[in-house]
């Protein structure tokens, strides 16, 4: 697969969660560990929230062995939309990195955010990704992070 082709691939990650949109992930995800370094770039190259949004949903399956990937979640803690925000505290929770916890503590004092915050915070210090979707720690939510992409 050559630049121009990945480019044009990438144009179509909108965010919409399409058949379209996920056939075009299945392709890139052929490329591995590259595809969160290309995540990480049309993310910080993307005007509209809903395509950064699927950069860091389509990071989720690389989070925890990919530099880029847990990257991405750190530079969108600092998004200005309340989604993405959220998708990023989602995916460093998924993560389980405790270098994670101070710039999520950051975020804490963002109104919005916060909760998403303190929730991504317990899941990394209980060692439970689940605490992210499972806030009173129930053990009656789960956190399904399988990808959509075979």
């Amino acid at each position: 697969m050559d630049r121009v082709e990945i480019e044009e691939y990438l144009k179509l990650l909108d965010g919409r969660g399409s058949d379209n949109e996920f056939s075009v992930v299945k392709e890139l995800s052929c490329l591995g560990m590259e595809f969160p370094k290309l995540l990480l770039e049309k993310y910080r190259g993307s005007k509209k929230w809903g395509e950064r949004a699927s950069c860091l949903y389509h990071a989720s399956k690389y989070v925890v062995s990919s530099p880029h990937a847990f990257e991405l979640g750190i530079e969108a803690l600092g998004d200005k939309s309340k989604v993405v925000r959220y998708r990023a505290c989602l995916l460093l929770a998924m993560a389980q990195k405790s270098e994670a916890i101070k710039p999520l503590g950051a975020l804490i004092t963002n109104s919005e955010s916060s909760d998403d915050a303190k929730a991504a915070i317990d899941a990394i210090e209980h060692k439970n990704h689940h605490y992210i979707a499972d806030r009173d720690h129930s053990g009656m939510a789960t956190l399904n992070v399988e990808q959509k992409y075979s």
